[in-house]
């Protein structure tokens, strides 16, 4: 494992402050075709650069984290991926975490460049966390672990999706023991460290807010894993605190509830957007406690 700078704090640390100040809600940037024309803009750059930085100007300084989708902004080349720095670089200035969905999975000297490029301690416009992917095996993402370690930065791990088809994968079992399993396991393992000191983990899982009884029946232990949890589904994909409260359980004080479309809907100002956010935060705050 790489030794950890001491001029980094842990992801997990700043993670649990921002969500105690600001409430458990990762509000999304995705601005797909469908939302940035129901704001009434053209889906071009030019559309798109507003929409997001109206995010950034909405949520920055007022969720704990904030989530762009890299997809929506790679569809427009070398100017989309400059527009993504600039949006990241903004919420760094703001004062709010980032956590850039990329899911970046690979071996070797790729899955080297990969974690370089986002996480390392020269990465251009770097964000707090990024989500991967472990179906090339839970180690071949050690590079990526390793430099989170290092440089303070986060990892969510594909765990178990809500997506349909996410089962085929991460239901089936290996060696007595699920790959949703595997992967809970190879988190808890990273995450020891912080958990010797009480802190929450800076490796995280991505377990879907609308996945039921999985975890229980496939006998995972999330709360063990000391992980934080980036759960989409919440509000307009029907995740709700009851169902984080069933998918869960004891693990729920450690749960970053994303919501991209409830929260994105009540645009196009960033008043608008800044009042959603608050009150969907303040729920969530309430009904999970």
């Amino acid at each position: 494992m790489a030794a950890a700078d001491p001029a980094y704090r842990p992801f997990g640390v700043r993670l649990r402050e921002a969500m105690d100040e600001h409430g458990p809600l990762c509000a999304g940037i995705d601005p797909h075709r469908g939302l940035v024309e129901a704001w009434g803009l053209g889906y071009d750059l030019a559309g798109v650069e507003r929409f997001a930085l109206t995010c950034v100007d909405a949520f920055g300084g007022r969720v704990a984290a904030v989530k762009p989708q890299s997809a929506f902004f790679e569809v427009f080349g070398a100017k989309g991926v400059a527009l993504l720095e600039r949006v990241v670089t903004e919420l760094a200035v703001a004062g709010t975490l980032s956590i850039l969905d990329v899911k970046r999975g690979d071996i070797g000297t790729t899955m080297d460049a990969y974690a370089e490029a986002f996480l390392g301690k020269d990465a251009p416009a770097a964000p707090d966390a990024i989500t991967v992917s472990p179906y090339l095996g839970y180690g071949s993402l050690r590079p990526a672990v390793d430099l989170c370690h290092a440089t303070g930065r986060g990892l969510f791990v594909l765990a178990l999706t809500s997506n349909p088809e996410g089962a085929q994968v991460q239901h089936a079992v290996l060696d007595g023991r699920s790959v949703a399993g595997h992967v809970v396991d190879g988190v808890t393992a990273d995450n020891a460290d912080a958990a010797s000191r009480g802190e929450l983990g800076s490796i995280g899982m991505v377990v879907g807010a609308t996945v039921g009884d999985a975890a229980e029946r496939l006998g995972l232990d999330l709360g063990a894993s000391h992980a934080p949890f980036l759960a989409p589904g919440v509000g307009a994909q029907g995740g709700s605190a009851d169902s984080l409260r069933r998918v869960f359980g004891a693990a729920l004080h450690n749960v970053l509830a994303a919501s991209s479309r409830d929260v994105l809907a009540a645009g196009p100002t960033a008043h608008g957007l800044a009042a959603r956010a608050a009150a969907v935060a303040d729920s969530l705050r309430d009904q999970l406690g």
